[in-house]
């Protein structure tokens, strides 16, 4: 074959064209979705806007503002009770910007953790009572204890360390030593734990004691009252029940024995030392 004379290469194919797709139809499903959508939209804008309105209805309609109790003529504002020891003009004094006020408007929890920083006051519950008035339940702390402040006045003190006024009533509780009131929080609240647990542990058998000394976390001191004198008893920091028995079991003995005896060390249970 003469050069020239050959046949020329096959055209490269084409690509094909793919079809283009139809557009797709709205079909009944989709209106369905979109009709839901705004019926949904408009039921949640209805809801909003009756929320709104009877907000607004309970804000500004005086029935439900808070009454003065000064100016009140149809009883108490303030339904308190549980305040025995908690003064009750410092309560109201808790609520007296909210006079006049819708009930609906008053911060029922930071009312009531202004209620906790008044002395006694341990906890209270505030509820909305409609349409114009307020239910406060006063939860007061309960003294376990005595303690003798520096300037020589006695006070008492709770379970979780803190000092407490002096009241009218009589408690039945010992005289805490070793717990002053520059004490952090913490350590007096761990210092009164300890008294606990002795008073705890020894039950009725201890009604007598009348002061317990927690300055030695591992020596708690007890003393009690016997025939117009004060007897020490050092306890250690374990078995105070065995060791409290032991000192009343032969306390007679000891007595009849050595009558000038007033402290006595119990911490070994076989024996019983006096301490000079």
């Amino acid at each position: 074959m003469l050069p020239g004379m050959e046949d020329p290469p096959p055209p490269a194919p084409r690509p094909r064209a793919r079809a283009s797709s139809a557009p797709a139809r709205t079909g009944p499903s989709t209106r369905r979705l979109i009709l839901g959508s705004l019926a949904a939209a408009l039921a949640l804008f209805a809801a909003l806007y009756a929320f709104h309105r009877v907000e607004q209805f309970l804000i500004r309609d005086t029935r439900f503002a808070l009454n003065n109790p000064e100016d009140s003529a149809d009883g108490d504002s303030l339904l308190l009770s549980g305040a025995n020891h908690a003064s009750h003009h410092a309560i109201e004094e808790v609520f007296a910007e909210d006079y006049g006020r819708s009930i609906y408007l008053i911060p029922l929890e930071q009312r009531r953790t202004t209620l906790q920083t008044i002395d006694w006051i341990r906890d209270a519950e505030i509820a909305r009572l409609w349409p114009n008035r307020l239910v406060v339940r006063i939860t007061e702390r309960k003294p376990v204890a005595f303690i003798t402040l520096p300037s020589g006045r006695i006070s008492l003190i709770d379970e979780d360390g803190v000092i407490l006024p002096q009241a009218q009533d009589r408690f039945n509780v010992p005289v805490l030593s070793g717990v002053h009131p520059s004490d952090a929080l913490a350590d007096r609240r761990e210092r009164v734990g300890r008294m606990l647990r002795v008073m705890r542990e020894l039950g009725d058998a201890g009604k007598e004691i009348s002061e317990v000394d927690v300055s030695d976390r591992d020596n708690i001191k007890v003393s009690q009252p016997s025939e117009g004198r004060i007897v020490t008893l050092l306890l250690g920091d374990r078995h105070f029940l065995v060791r409290y028995q032991n000192f009343v079991n032969h306390f007679d003995e000891i007595r009849h024995k050595l009558p000038g005896a007033s402290t006595l060390d119990l911490r070994l249970e076989d024996r019983i030392t006096v301490v000079e």
